[in-house]
């Protein structure tokens, strides 16, 4: 037990004692070193640093001034934005959606307009834990850490001439999920086994963690996990019938959500073996335009002068959908059929793993 009273009093004058509010992660995982360690692999952790973030913004910033700049750094540095650090001179400011900004929030508001959040940065902690005794600062029970409330701010977003931008909350709102009670952690945050306290620091009774590593549409276990697919084919004289059934059996929204940019194709290949090959393919996402009814293809451009959706082909949470195909291949000639899909982040990156990823592939012979 000593030994336990001095590294607990080790870590108190390490960090406590002169500890500012917001801290940095760095001081957050001192103590909670699991959850750090995951966390920073994290889009949250790497949402201002990503170069494609950082070209969105100099192109928003470019357009629209420092409104724009603020309201980019309103989710990719909210704390930032909070203490009034546009200039990201902090370091802090540069840890994206850290710890402090997150476990800082009190209520979220959903009556005015954008959701509303209302955050107090000081000693005490917001979370889910009921039961806890940290040595460090003080903490208190949050029930909107819970529901999908906690992720509304920065995942629903309407601009100024009214058209909604970002719409994964409402989407969810609508879902099977939310109908059966299963908010956005239970696929974004699920349970793990890890110390909440690093067991050096402190006995904890607490065996398991949320996830803080959050993998999203970035993960090819989550892409894969959310969508199935399955090939039907059947002939007709000298046509080969292809059908591919795509099911979003597991996301509690839209795929893909987002930024309106964001889409997911399906490329159906048919090569016959007499060295013929036939392609085609279908795109499922949004077009948006501004005012005048121009196309908008980069994003900024949607955040800042994006009126409507002119389509909006995305698959439904709970959704099933059969594409169907026609292909010129002979009678008796066989072929070998492909089918992909591939989730495309934004056409601005420069870097191949952050514009698309492959995630399910499909492949039958046909006779």
């Amino acid at each position: 037990m000593p030994g336990y009273l001095n590294l607990i009093l080790l870590a108190l004058s390490a960090g406590a004692t002169d500890w500012e509010w917001p801290a940095s992660a760095e001081v957050c995982g001192r103590c909670h070193r699991a959850i750090h360690e995951a966390w920073k692999e994290s889009a949250h952790a790497r949402a201002m640093e990503s170069r494609l973030f950082q070209d969105a913004l100099e192109l928003a910033e470019q357009a629209g001034g420092a409104p724009a700049r603020r309201l980019c750094l309103g989710c990719h540095s909210p704390v930032g934005v909070r203490v009034g650090d546009l200039g990201l001179r902090l370091k802090v400011s540069w840890e994206g959606i850290t710890c402090d900004y997150c476990h800082s929030v009190r209520e979220v508001n959903l009556a005015d307009g954008n959701p509303r959040v209302r955050v107090e940065f000081g000693p005490v902690k917001s979370g889910t834990l009921k039961e806890a005794s940290p040595v460090a600062h003080g903490t208190e029970y949050s029930e909107v850490h819970r529901t999908a409330l906690i992720c509304a701010p920065c995942h629903e977003y309407r601009n100024s001439l009214g058209f909604a931008v970002l719409t994964t909350f409402s989407e969810w709102k609508v879902s099977p999920a939310a109908a059966s009670g299963s908010a956005c952690q239970a696929c974004h945050m699920a349970r793990v086994a890890g110390d909440v306290v690093d067991p050096k620091i402190q006995r904890a009774s607490h065996t398991g963690v949320n996830l803080h590593s959050m993998p999203g549409s970035h993960s090819l276990e989550q892409l894969s996990r959310a969508i199935g697919a399955r090939l039907l084919t059947s002939r007709d004289g000298g046509q080969l019938k292809v059908i591919v059934e795509l099911t979003n059996r597991a996301a509690g929204h839209k795929v893909p959500t987002g930024s309106p940019l964001r889409q997911l194709r399906l490329q159906v290949e048919v090569e016959g073996y007499d060295g013929r090959r036939y392609t085609e393919q279908r795109t499922y996402g949004r077009v948006t335009v501004d005012a005048r009814g121009k196309t908008l293809g980069l994003e900024h451009e949607v955040f800042l002068r994006g009126v409507r959706d002119v389509s909006d082909t995305r698959l439904l949470a709970g959704e099933k959908r059969q594409e169907q195909f026609s292909f010129a291949v002979p009678p008796g000639l066989q072929a070998t059929l492909k089918a992909s899909l591939t989730y495309y982040y934004s056409p601005m990156a420069r870097d191949e793993r952050q514009q698309k990823v492959t995630f399910l592939q499909l492949r039958q012979l046909v006779k």
